[in-house]
């Protein structure tokens, strides 16, 4: 081999080993590349998501804090309907006395 055919074959090799790396780094670039747009999606994106998150905190916060009214809005319905019935108890055993009291008087007349 000459010394410009071994030039030549090198020149040749150095050229394709170049238009190989070129053509990997375009290929990956390709294929892994963020365009400007893309980027500007995302951050949307991540910020609908993170808007998203504090709805959910603010919803379960409120339906934690609704659930607590409710539950003492019950136990205090729960405590008057015990004192009504023992009202309605006492009342209907003073009823029951009186009616006895008026039937021993007409049977005594």
């Amino acid at each position: 081999m000459t010394r410009t055919a071994f030039i030549l074959v090198t020149a040749i090799v150095l050229i394709l080993a170049f238009g190989l790396g070129w053509f990997s780094h375009w290929l990956v670039h390709r294929f892994i590349r963020v365009a400007g747009g893309d980027v500007d999606e995302i951050d949307r994106m991540a910020q609908d998501l993170h808007d998203a998150e504090e709805m959910r905190d603010q919803a379960l916060a409120f339906l934690e804090s609704r659930e607590t009214e409710l539950g003492s809005q019950l136990a205090q319905a729960e405590a008057e309907l015990r004192a009504t019935m023992d009202g309605l108890r006492a009342a209907r055993a003073e009823a029951e006395e009186l009616r006895l009291y008026v039937e021993t008087l007409n049977a005594r007349a």
